[in-house]
């Protein structure tokens, strides 16, 4: 027969200081993870944004070249995703590629929505004639993108899920005659 010494002997458990040690490495450890965690989300952001403005000078440079080979001669053929018209694009208005075409302006990409969002391929949907920036926006937003039209010849990139989003973004600026588009300096203080 076990006497109550030998229980009270068998017991174990932790006292009331390991308890509170471990309780205190928890908090130090929270303290210094948790900003290293928030940092990598914002790294993520702006690797995403740099992402994304690689893909508009390469989009640009690629219509632009696809522009100068064809020489202003029209396609002879319906682009997939037809727009612009009925009849197949004349190359001072739009490129037609293998999703469909990218409107043109001064041999590079317009900025708009038809025309440097559709060339950068940052969705699989390539957006047909018609289609607003908001729109666009519905199915950019699961890719974590977002664009808004500056002005007549801007269009802005951004990257969601940031502080600020607006601050989180590059512009991209259509091509004047006889001169290159301007793709701005990513802006990274809201990421």
């Amino acid at each position: 027969m076990h006497t109550l010494k030998d229980m009270k002997t068998r017991q174990r458990g932790f006292t009331m200081i390991e308890l509170i040690v471990v309780i205190v490495i928890l908090g130090i450890l929270a303290a210094v993870a948790l900003p290293r965690f928030t940092n990598i989300q914002r790294d993520a952001r702006i690797a995403k944004l740099n992402a994304a403005r690689g893909a508009v000078q390469a989009a640009s440079a690629m219509i632009h070249g696809a522009a100068l080979a064809r020489g202003g001669v029209p396609d002879t053929v319906n682009c997939v995703n037809v727009g612009f018209g009925a009849n197949p694009a004349n190359n001072t208005t739009a490129v037609c590629t293998e999703n469909g075409r990218v409107q043109i302006a001064n041999g590079y990409p317009a900025a708009t929505v038809l025309g440097i969002v559709n060339a950068t391929g940052l969705t699989t949907t390539f957006f047909p004639t018609g289609t607003a920036v908001a729109t666009a926006n519905t199915t950019l937003q699961p890719e974590g993108y977002s664009v808004a039209q500056s002005g007549a010849t801007g269009m802005i990139f951004r990257v969601n899920g940031g502080v600020n989003v607006a601050q989180c973004a590059f512009t991209y600026t259509a091509a004047a005659a006889g001169g290159a588009p301007t793709i701005g300096a990513i802006d990274t203080r809201g990421c």
